[in-house]
C-alpha cells in the first residue's frame, strides 16, 4: 500500500508566508497546484502545503523528525529563522519549533541522546 502525506497549513498573506516557508525549508516550492497554494516535497510522498485561507491562519501544528535536528536547526538559523520554542525530553529527543508570520507552529524532532527513533516515530532525513 502507497501512502502520499499532503500537510496543509492555512496562511493569510500568501506572498509572506511562501517567503518565511522557502526559509524554513531551504528551498522554493516543489509545485504550485493553483494560484493559492504552494507545495514542498519535503522526502518522497510527503508534502506540506500553504494554502491562502485567512479565517484559518494560525492553527496548523506539525512536526518532521529527523536524522540531523542540528543540521536542520543550523540550516534554519544560517537562513535567517529563529527556533520560538525548544523542548528537550527524558528519552533523548529534542524538538525545536518555529512559528510562521501567522503563528502557525512547525517543528523538528530529533533523538539528541540516543541511536533509534521512539517506537513509531518516522525518520526524514
Amino acid at each position: 500500500m502507497s501512502v502520499d502525506l499532503f500537510a496543509g497549513i492555512a496562511v493569510s498573506d500568501y506572498p509572506r508566508a511562501m517567503a518565511w516557508y522557502e526559509l524554513l525549508f531551504g528551498a522554493a516550492p516543489s509545485f504550485f497546484p493553483n494560484d493559492r497554494e504552494a507545495v514542498w516535497e519535503i522526502a518522497e510522498h510527503r508534502y506540506v502545503y500553504i494554502e491562502t485561507r485567512p479565517g484559518d491562519a494560525g492553527h496548523a501544528m506539525h512536526t518532521l523528525f529527523v536524522t540531523d535536528l542540528t543540521g536542520w536547526t543550523t540550516a534554519i538559523s544560517g537562513r535567517g529563522l529563529e527556533a520560538a520554542d525548544q523542548q528537550d525530553y527524558s528519552n533523548g529527543v529534542r524538538k525545536v519549533t518555529y512559528r510562521d508570520p501567522d503563528g502557525n507552529e512547525f517543528g523538528f524532532g530529533g533523538n539528541v541522546g540516543r541511536t533509534s527513533a521512539p517506537a513509531g516515530a518516522t525518520e526524514t532525513s
